[in-house]
């Protein structure tokens, strides 16, 4: 029975936040001059019918053609009856990457060489010169990366989310400046996409992401990376193998994520001319036009579910801005109760759980240590950390929407790394006492011998 009503109440969130979205203006983070660098991605969100939903003829427009319809507003989208009709199933697209587009492609959505973790990441990358902005990059790459056009009428941008700065490991030096923008399916069907190689989509329910009694309730695990590989020079391997005993290594909060890749289309011969291949795609068009209210998992696909039934983790930046969107679904009351508390992992710090957390973006994309110490002495460090965090929940309460003019995102990535920093310095410091302790007793043990 919760699952007839859970849908329904997913949706109504989703309202909420495409709507505070797009009437709330995003912090945006201007470049130094010292690193222009920035980047764009986009968060696609859709509605998936129910199965045996049952959909009216399509009638004759006006305008002559589908394609010279008026496209739904926000409100009128969300008043369709297939969008509010029990089942329904509002849903976000992640990318799994085999291989990341290099070091930042890594960074951008909290994946990388140093890690055996699938890349789970929101389409987007670099803003190339000749862009004409943060949203046009997002929608190039989209197109570049897995074939689909978000300038088609079936899309509409809603927003975008506050910037973010994406930095070295310990936060140190700025890399890139990274705008997320939402988007929105108006269609129920999704048009066929041509992702690049190694590239797979998948469509999860945000029911998954969401905590009870909304949603299933989002599984927490995390994603370990050796210390060494983000603190030490990479080509030093005997001060890689100290980092590694003296630090351990970082436990990154993630969310498990069910896999289910989206079919694509069978695998083209390298062979193959350019007529079978034009031939294939029109076929694939044409199957499109003929039976337009057909969900995508009825096109006859080759589907290819290369990485079997396993289950994907969402961590780092993208957990990060997938929080962000989240929060915005919180309804007012649980805003300003801390209803978004639910968002954070289970072994979050006890001093911030005990602080209504809003903002859970800004507390559950930060690693924990191996060792235990390391986590100690952070925590003693991290007065400015937790100070950032109160504020920006102060903010959030007092006038419904928080300071824009503070980059609280920033400031807890500077408060939190700092205590990181001084931490270990800490650490470092009493195991060298220890050991060197322990090397004079040795020494002096032996000689009394």
């Amino acid at each position: 029975m919760a699952a007839n009503k859970e849908p329904s109440t997913v949706v109504a969130l989703l309202s909420r936040a495409l709507h505070r979205i797009r009437s709330t203006p995003p912090r945006i983070i201007a470049s130094p001059a010292t690193q222009p660098r920035r980047a764009a991605v986009a968060i696609i969100i859709r509605v998936s019918p129910p199965p045996n939903h049952v959909f009216p003829a399509p009638q004759p427009s006006e305008s002559g053609s589908p394609a010279n319809a008026p496209t739904l507003s926000l409100t009128e989208f969300f008043q369709q009856d297939w969008v509010n009709a029990p089942g329904a199933r509002p849903e976000i697209l992640f990318l799994r990457r085999d291989r990341p587009d290099g070091q930042d492609g890594g960074r951008m959505s909290g994946s990388g060489p140093n890690t055996r973790e699938a890349h789970v990441a929101f389409p987007g990358g670099k803003t190339e010169e000749g862009d004409e902005g943060g949203l046009y990059t997002a929608m190039r790459q989209t197109w570049e990366e897995i074939g689909l056009d978000l300038a088609e009428s079936s899309y509409t941008p809603i927003g975008q989310l506050d910037d973010r700065e994406i930095t070295t490991s310990l936060g140190k030096r700025l890399l890139m400046i990274l705008s997320p923008f939402v988007f929105l399916q108006l269609s129920p069907q999704t048009t066929p996409v041509d992702p690049s190689p190694g590239t797979t989509l998948h469509w999860v329910p945000l029911s998954a992401l969401l905590p009870r009694p909304v949603g299933d309730g989002p599984r927490w695990s995390t994603v370990s990376v050796d210390a060494s590989s983000r603190l030490a020079p990479r080509h030093s391997t005997v001060l890689r193998i100290l980092v590694r005993l003296l630090v351990g290594s970082m436990k990154f909060p993630a969310i498990l994520i069910p896999a289910s890749p989206y079919p694509s289309p069978s695998v083209i011969p390298e062979n193959a001319d350019e007529k079978s291949i034009d031939a294939k795609r029109a076929h694939v068009e044409a199957a499109g036009a003929a039976h337009p209210l057909k969900r995508e998992h009825s096109l006859n696909f080759g589907a290819r579910r290369p990485h079997g039934e396993e289950t994907l983790k969402l961590w780092g930046l993208s957990l990060g801005m997938t929080l962000d969107l989240l929060a915005h679904m919180a309804p007012p009351e649980a805003r300003r109760g801390g209803g978004s508390a639910a968002l954070l992992p289970p072994d979050a710090e006890a001093e911030l759980r005990r602080v209504p957390v809003v903002a859970p973006s800004l507390a559950s994309v930060f690693p924990r240590f191996g060792y235990p110490d390391v986590n100690f002495w952070i925590w003693v460090f991290g007065k400015r950390y937790r100070a950032v965090i109160r504020g920006w929940e102060a903010s959030v309460r007092a006038g419904g929407t928080n300071d824009r003019r503070i980059n609280w995102t920033g400031s807890a990535l500077t408060t939190f790394y700092a205590a990181v920093r001084k931490a270990l310095v800490v650490v470092i410091v009493v195991r060298a006492i220890f050991v060197l302790l322990g090397l004079i007793l040795g020494g002096w043990l032996l000689f009394r011998r």
